[in-house]
């Protein structure tokens, strides 16, 4: 299947299937990073874990995640990027399957270790299929799509992967899933994309695909870079704390946590969903992709983040009500962070920049999870933890509205003329 980017209003049959592919993989993708934090109670008491080593498994997924951004976004710039997320795929399928065998902390820090590696090259190819197969008209669906089932992942996750657990176990539940989920690669393989003609017909790479440094030389991409720390933030604290927020400072019992934790996650997802569909009708009958998408991301990111700071220090049920709307907040901003990555770097760079902004961005998985932790420890309540969530997500707004510039192809140094234009 020969994709090729068309700017028609309805999005090809073949471009569907993939993305509903793309989207099941990042739904699995997260189920399979997050599915230890569910695990934790019950792996601690089985193999006596102590703390210090139970914290060290759950991020250690993140230095091996964060670490293989850069090389995963230089592969899928040269390597025919279906492959790419096929063995990336089948690596974090594997070791999903593997944790479920493991016996032992050092075994089991092996596989989440290899876990982060197979998960790294996720992003950077799905911003070079979007940006290489899908028009400009069409991004916005697609990275709210994407979004969608990076949402529904932790919010199923929970609920479905907790009964799950306690039914079966723990072990059955990481061996089945991992098994399970490379079924994915039978229609990946049938439906893949594959290079269209303007891809075949270049001879090299451009600038940025030969030297980060030409991706490090703009201002737009730190702008994008900042903006993604932030966005990252938010989703690594809530991923991390809010159910400990819920449970421990607002007294919801766990059944009542695992409903509002849910409900938020959905409602991210939904509104992705929607936020991507009104850009895409915005900019559809002119190419700038500029004022559309920056003010659905400017909006969604500094609205979710004002927010969930009145959430901290509302009456519970208006706190609750506050959540749930910073997390749809959050789902309106959140496809364009992408789209725009994708805007901005163009096909031929996109995988390339994805991979280095995200390598960037994912250090918010390192630091949200440690300082809202001392934070607590300090102080006794979440008040700081939500007040610094609150300044980073205006930080976020401010850089991508001032820094970012317009949302347009940037013009690589050493590239012809072919290679500049946007997909």
């Amino acid at each position: 299947m020969a994709t090729i980017p068309s700017d028609s209003g309805k999005l090809a049959r073949p471009l569907r299937r993939v993305l509903l592919l793309l989207t099941l993989s990042i739904f699995i993708n997260y189920i399979d990073r997050g599915n230890l934090s569910i695990a934790a109670p019950l792996l601690k008491d089985e193999l006596g874990l102590a703390p210090w080593e139970l914290g060290i498994l759950l991020s250690s997924f993140f230095w091996t995640y964060t670490a293989f951004q850069i090389p995963s976004g230089w592969l899928t710039d040269r390597v025919d990027v279906s492959w790419v997320l096929a063995g990336g795929f089948l690596i974090w399928s594997c070791a999903t399957a593997a944790t479920g065998l493991m016996h032992g902390f050092i075994a089991l820090l092996a596989v989440r270790l290899v876990l982060g590696m197979g998960e790294a090259v996720a992003y950077p190819s799905y911003a070079k299929i979007l940006a290489r197969d899908f028009s400009i008209r069409h991004r916005g669906v697609g990275n709210g799509a994407i979004a969608a089932g990076q949402f529904c992942g932790p919010a199923i996750g929970t609920l479905a992967g907790g009964m799950l657990m306690v039914r079966f176990g723990w072990r059955p539940f990481f061996i089945v899933l991992g098994l399970v989920s490379m079924g994915w690669l039978i229609p990946w393989f049938r439906w893949r994309p594959r290079p269209g003609a303007a891809s075949v017909a270049r001879r090299g790479p451009p600038e940025p695909g030969s030297h980060i440094t030409a991706i490090l030389k703009q201002r737009s991409f730190w702008g994008a870079s900042v903006s993604h720390f932030c966005c990252n933030y938010l989703v690594y604290f809530l991923l991390t704390w809010l159910p400990y927020y819920l449970v421990r400072e607002r007294n919801c019992s766990m059944d009542r946590m695992a409903k509002i934790g849910g409900l938020a996650f959905l409602l991210s997802a939904v509104c992705s969903v929607i936020s991507g569909w009104i850009s895409d009708r915005w900019i559809a009958p002119r190419p700038s992709a500029s004022r559309g998408r920056k003010k659905l991301f400017v909006v969604g990111l500094a609205g979710a983040g004002v927010s969930l700071m009145l959430c901290v220090i509302a009456t519970p049920s208006i706190s609750v009500a506050l959540l749930l709307a910073g997390s749809s907040l959050y789902g309106i901003c959140n496809p364009h962070l992408f789209a725009g990555a994708q805007t901005l770097a163009g096909p031929l760079a996109a995988g390339q920049w994805m991979g280095v902004q995200n390598f960037v961005g994912n250090f918010a998985g390192i630091a949200a999870p440690a300082l809202t932790g001392f934070l607590v420890s300090v102080t006794g309540h979440f008040f700081w933890p939500f007040a610094v969530l609150g300044v980073l997500t205006l930080v976020g707004s401010l850089s991508w509205l001032f820094i970012v510039g317009p949302v347009e192809p940037v013009t690589w140094p050493v590239a012809s003329a072919a290679e500049t234009v946007p997909g």
